[in-house]
């Protein structure tokens, strides 16, 4: 090891260079970007479907699960591949290869045949770019984070990095403004049939941008110094995985670390929205507006939070925010009910719903891609209840009985289903008899006083947007501070490596799969708020594990060179 010179007189409180700005902006908005094209999928995933996925039949079946789950899944081998790469040959190449995959593929996806012109082509064509997506942002994040926290002067590593940290949600509340806008300008027949290509389409141009911006960066000083003098890894997933020490930390930062922020995060924006739009029943335009108006709000503080964790510490900021999430759900989602839509909340309390079933034939249902069929007449009733917002309570049924929706004074039976040769859906006369449940139980619970979708003129759009606020406010304690800890966590010659899979595993797979688990939860237990047990147990899990084995990261490593007498790791 050797001596590292400082690039220039540091103080916390010094002004930003104009190299520093560059660095923070051209990187900033490249993973904007990215986030961008990432959500799109998500955002236009019914149109989607019914473009590339042809119905009843088991091709359908595999590549709607694919083409779901990919885009996560993949994340965590992203890291690996690329983190790797960053550690080997540079973070300002690597980065600006990710970001020519995942603006390449969603261009593509923009211009993509539909099913009905190049037939299976088509969903093997889009699951191919969804993967790519995943790869790619798998590559991204770790790379701009610590490109970015590689050139923060001592003391303003936090505040350099939260502008990363900005990215996620500005790509969400990018991409809900251009679907919006192209919605609005082409009508909703129109963009169902052609319109949905705009968002992809225009994506090229923010490639090019960033791109153009990327191309003018230099590599980040601390890797080239390091390169320069030989001591880079040679074999960086080998070292930050293969070493005890390294994986230990890695294991600390998946369970301790970025696990509770996931769970966090996606709560806050992403199963809020969902909680809105498939539970409150408010219109979709109105939950996205609602959404992108907290998310305006709240941005700002992922900035506050970095720079305070430059001065107070990191962990603890991120840990109070996993707690007070844990703590607060409940009254939170409680509080969107009764301003969101107040008729169901009086519908709640007024009119239960009992489910008589055999407790053997009810099952937790856990389906990723929102596809698997579960037959018993126990899970066909419990997926009808939650569907229509409909919390209930179980009785006991004798064994082999049918289940039956008790509401008020009056019954409905369920049935059990028969499935296609297939064993992926139900057959016909089971697809008839449940449409004729669906239909007399919105016939039954509206007399109960159960509204079909929320009133408009009744939605506190204020208070609303206050609670989502709040919920996203959470989200910036968790992660503003999060890329400067993960960074400080590790050392420069495996960090991009060795940081990128556990923020990779803890946000594409604990948080990613949130939605679905949260929905299993509520179908199989009945209340519409049990599927915040979800997010509570693993924000108090990181919490518990973050508060017995992370250690304090920020001014360690200047801790550090002070000890060696200014050598570097």
């Amino acid at each position: 090891m050797v001596r590292g010179a400082a690039a220039r007189p540091l103080h916390p409180s010094a002004p930003l260079t104009p190299q520093e700005r560059k660095v923070i902006i051209g990187s900033s908005l490249g993973t904007v970007f990215e986030w961008y094209d990432f959500y799109l999928y998500g955002a236009l995933a019914p149109i989607i479907a019914k473009q590339f996925f042809v119905s009843d039949s088991t091709t359908s079946f595999i590549f709607a699960l694919l083409a779901f789950a990919a885009g996560f899944l993949v994340r965590p081998f992203g890291a690996l591949v690329f983190g790797r790469l960053g550690d080997l040959v540079g973070r300002k190449h690597t980065f600006l290869i990710t970001i020519f995959i995942m603006g390449g593929s969603t261009f593509l996806v923009g211009l993509l045949p539909a099913y009905h012109a190049i037939g299976i082509a088509a969903p093997i064509s889009l699951v191919v770019l969804r993967v790519l997506q995943g790869l790619a942002l798998g590559g991204e994040y770790g790379g701009a984070a610590t490109y970015v926290a590689e050139h923060a002067p001592p003391g303003k590593r936090g505040l350099f990095t939260s502008w990363i940290q900005t990215t996620a949600t500005l790509g969400l509340l990018l991409s809900l403004l251009v679907i919006l806008g192209t919605r609005m300008a082409t009508g909703e027949a129109e963009f169902a049939h052609w319109g949905w290509r705009v968002p992809f389409l225009v994506s090229v141009i923010l490639l090019g941008i960033s791109v153009w911006i990327r191309m003018s960066m230099k590599e980040s000083p601390m890797f080239a110094r390091m390169k320069a003098e030989g001591r880079g890894s040679s074999a960086p997933i080998q070292e930050a995985f293969g070493r005890w020490p390294n994986l230990r930390l890695a294991i600390i930062a998946l369970f301790g670390l970025t696990m509770g922020q996931a769970a966090v995060w996606y709560t806050g924006q992403f199963y809020a929205l969902f909680f809105m739009t498939q539970t409150l029943k408010i219109d979709g335009a109105s939950a996205n507006l609602m959404s992108a108006m907290s998310l305006a709000l709240a941005t700002p503080f992922f900035i506050v939070f970095g720079k305070l964790s430059d001065r107070y510490g990191r962990k603890w900021i991120i840990l109070s925010g996993c707690v007070l999430a844990a703590a607060t759900y409940f009254p939170l989602f409680g509080a969107l009910t009764h301003y969101g839509n107040p008729a169901l909340e009086a519908a709640l309390e007024k009119a239960p719903v009992t489910l008589l079933a055999d407790p053997a034939s009810c099952h937790f249902q856990f389906s990723p891609s929102n596809t698997i069929r579960y037959p018993s007449s126990c899970d066909i009733a419990a997926s009808l209840l939650s569907h229509a917002s409909v919390a209930y309570t179980h009785e006991h049924a004798a064994a082999g009985s049918i289940a039956r929706i008790r509401i008020g004074s009056k019954e409905l039976q369920a049935f059990n289903a028969s499935m296609t040769e297939t064993g992926l859906d139900f057959d016909l006369a089971s697809k008839l008899a449940e449409s004729q449940l669906r239909k007399a139980l919105a016939v039954s619970i509206k007399a109960a006083g159960y509204p079909s979708r929320a009133d408009e003129s009744q939605i506190n759009k204020t208070m609303v947007v206050l609670i989502l606020f709040v919920l996203v406010l959470y989200v910036t304690m968790v992660y503003g501070p999060i890329a400067a800890m993960l960074v400080e966590m590790f050392p420069t010659r495996i960090r991009y490596t060795a940081m990128s899979l556990p923020y990779h595993l803890g946000n594409g797979w604990f948080g990613g799969l949130l939605p679905t688990v949260s929905f299993a939860l509520v179908a199989y237990h009945g209340d519409i708020y049990y599927g915040l047990w979800y997010p509570i147990v693993i924000a108090l899990v990181t919490a518990v594990v973050g508060t017995l084995f992370l250690r304090e990261t920020n001014g360690a490593e200047q801790k550090q060179k002070a000890a060696h007498g200014g050598l570097e790791d």
